[in-house]
């Protein structure tokens, strides 16, 4: 395999360990692979600010994407589930393959049962992935029940620097949320921690997030190349 460069897109640094540590364990070695990053907390200030992502934050986000393009990234993954749809944007501009986050895990989610929970600490992720997951659903003829979930008050916590109680609210509505559904996903990338902290008692369902799920497709994709 010919040494691939990839970037990964965050819009918080805090995403940065989480994608070095998957992608240590799931892509080929160096020199094999060459993983750089990009941060922009203003995009997701923005989407905040506004609840959605507006055209401005779009353009901005498709300009990272050909930046990443133009330091030689064959393969370029933005990691904020709340840029889908300009990720989407950005694969006519630019010969690299560029990956929204949450694709695997909609795939998967559809897969996986016909009732799933979506749940996210804010209404602009909650949106979007609810959307891809219907498309997906839509795309393979099957009908699906879905289950949306704000968790009020968590992301206020988490960004006064309350992470315990983020964690406690998510983990609350998560329990709540698996009595009522086949499989659960998670909007954000962020509430992966409150999964792993879970009982197993508490997860009677599949808990599905999008780091894992996105750099394992990465990985297969890096190895039919």
């Amino acid at each position: 395999m010919a040494r691939q460069q990839i970037a990964f897109i965050h819009t918080s640094p805090s995403m940065v360990p989480l994608f070095k540590s998957l992608a240590d364990e799931l892509l080929p070695p160096k020199p094999s692979v060459n993983v750089f990053n990009m941060v922009d907390e203003s995009l997701l200030c923005d989407i905040i600010g506004h609840g959605c992502c507006p055209p401005a934050t779009a353009k901005r986000l498709v300009g990272h994407v050909l930046s990443a393009e133009g330091a030689g990234a064959s393969h370029i993954l933005v990691t904020c589930s709340s840029m889908g749809r300009a990720v989407e944007a950005s694969r006519a501009l630019c010969a690299a393959t560029v990956l929204r986050v949450d694709e695997p895990m909609a795939a998967k989610a559809v897969e996986t049962g016909t009732r799933i929970g979506v749940i996210a600490t804010l209404p602009s992720t909650l949106e979007p992935t609810v959307a891809l997951i219907k498309a997906r659903a839509s795309a393979v003829a099957k009908s699906v029940e879905l289950t949306p979930v704000v968790v009020e008050g968590a992301f206020q916590a988490v960004i006064s620097g309350d992470g315990a109680t983020h964690d406690k609210l998510v983990g609350d509505a998560l329990r709540q949320l698996a009595s009522k559904v086949d499989v659960i996903v998670l909007a954000q990338a962020s509430m992966a921690r409150v999964v792993d902290s879970l009982p197993a008692e508490a997860k009677p369902v599949p808990i599905l997030s999008s780091p894992r799920s996105a750099v394992e497709h990465l990985a297969s994709l890096l190895r039919s190349a």
